[in-house]
């Protein structure tokens, strides 16, 4: 694997580094959570027509940039460095590529180019706050346990009158959900002996659809309540299915969705943590405690080399996660935990003032802790690429013990570096971080 980014790549990379400097900074970032919209709007929208953020790995047909997941990656490890408030995950990361694979060739030329121009938001409710559930994160999702179940569990569907479908339901934890123009709202359909869990359009106007934000740990990733009284929905794909065989694979679609979010995921707690351990290293330069820096103690170099070779191994597995979606979890549990560590050494370092609310250290506190409730925890997320991996329970037909370590990245070598710092993203001794 050649590591090396394209000079297009780094360009994308600099060129939102230098905007998000300027506009999102830690102040700038808590002025534009309090909101209504939770973020800054003016600045989504300079993101939209300048970098074409939202449509960076769409095709170009549909106004997209014709990028990939590794650029979009890059883009979030930017935007996880600012811990930017933006509807980038909820709408390019998991709305648009559903679109993309569930729905009918109208629906995908109507939205598409919306969400690519930045003009069209997007939320995808589950019921239960059971994202992570949903995407296939942390178990299988396919027996749709997740969406609850039977006549009255979960986000029900039904015909409505002049064709179409009436929804009713709620569904809690819904990133963005206040003030998205477009909801993915998972429900069930096909009555009780034949039910199964379809994805439905809600648009933001819609008769019966009643929003409410919630309070969240971390401000940064508004999240809402969606409540539905027979509201107004279009299936997602075509709607001529007359049985749970010709539906489509919603399922299967969230789990392919699941893997490429966890990327992003991953690759936006790895610019958190990269830029929580820059503003420690900053802070331990300038105190002083008994006429000199702290950050010239041994023990505090020590902790800050640990912190570095934690981050680079996480920057390695986040990287090969973009190139290879299929480790999106192993990388995904690596960015959580290197974050919610360097995080926690942050709010140390910084002594007496990290431990105080309105220091920033808090605000990468707060999402290393926020994250791992949303996605993880880290250890589902581990036994969950253990299971695909085939190293808990053997292929079918295959000998006992046949599973252990048959698929490519399933052990340690899930990504170089990913398990320690001894791979490729291999970090120096800790005189490389003296300070």
């Amino acid at each position: 694997m050649d590591s090396a980014f394209t000079a297009e790549q780094d360009e994308i990379r600099r060129t939102l580094r230098e905007l998000l400097t300027k506009r999102s900074g830690p102040d700038e970032v808590k002025a534009a959570v309090r909101t209504a919209a939770g973020y800054d709007a003016e600045l989504w929208t300079q993101l939209s027509a300048q970098l074409g953020l939202p449509g960076l790995a769409l095709p170009e047909s549909y106004g997209g940039v014709g990028c990939g997941l590794t650029e979009l990656a890059l883009a979030c490890e930017e935007t996880g460095r600012a811990l930017l408030p933006s509807p980038l995950l909820a709408t390019a990361g998991l709305a648009a590529p559903l679109i993309a694979a569930l729905g009918t060739p109208a629906q995908r030329d109507e939205l598409l180019p919306r969400i690519a121009d930045g003009s069209l938001t997007c939320a995808l409710a589950v019921p239960g706050g059971s994202l992570a559930a949903a995407l296939g994160l942390s178990g299988d999702n396919a027996s749709g346990e997740w969406a609850g179940g039977g006549r009255a569990g979960g986000v029900q569907a039904r015909p409505g009158d002049g064709g179409g479908r009436l929804l009713y339901g709620e569904a809690c934890q819904v990133l963005d959900g206040h003030s998205a123009g477009l909801l993915l709202v998972a429900a069930h359909t096909g009555g009780f002996a034949r039910s199964r869990t379809l994805l439905f359009l809600v648009r933001a106007d819609a008769a019966g659809l009643s929003r409410t934000r919630q309070t969240a740990l971390d401000e940064t990733r508004p999240q809402a309540r969606v409540e539905l009284r027979d509201c107004a929905a279009e299936l997602l794909g075509a709607d001529d299915a007359d049985d749970a065989d010709d539906a489509a694979d919603v399922p299967g679609a969230l789990a392919a969705t699941g893997v490429r979010a966890a990327t992003l995921l991953a690759a936006e707690a790895v610019g958190a943590a990269s830029c929580a351990l820059d503003r420690t290293l900053e802070y331990v330069r300038a105190r002083e405690q008994f006429g000199r820096a702290i950050g010239s103690f041994q023990a505090v170099k020590h902790r800050l080399a640990d912190l570095y070779v934690r981050v680079q191994a996480a920057r390695s597995a986040a990287y090969y996660a973009a190139w290879d979606p299929g480790e999106g979890g192993l990388a995904l549990a690596q960015g959580l935990e290197t974050l919610r560590v360097v995080a926690g050494e942050a709010v140390q370092l910084h002594g007496g003032i990290g431990f105080t609310w309105e220091h920033e250290a808090h605000l990468y506190f707060k999402r290393a802790a926020a994250d791992e409730l949303l996605f993880g925890p880290v250890h589902r997320l581990r036994t969950r690429a253990a299971e695909r991996a085939g190293l808990f329970v053997p292929p079918s037909g295959a000998p006992s013990g046949a599973g252990s370590g048959t698929a490519p990245g399933a052990g340690s070598g899930a990504a170089p570096g990913a398990a320690s710092g001894s791979g490729s993203a291999a970090a120096p001794g800790p005189e490389a971080v003296a300070v």
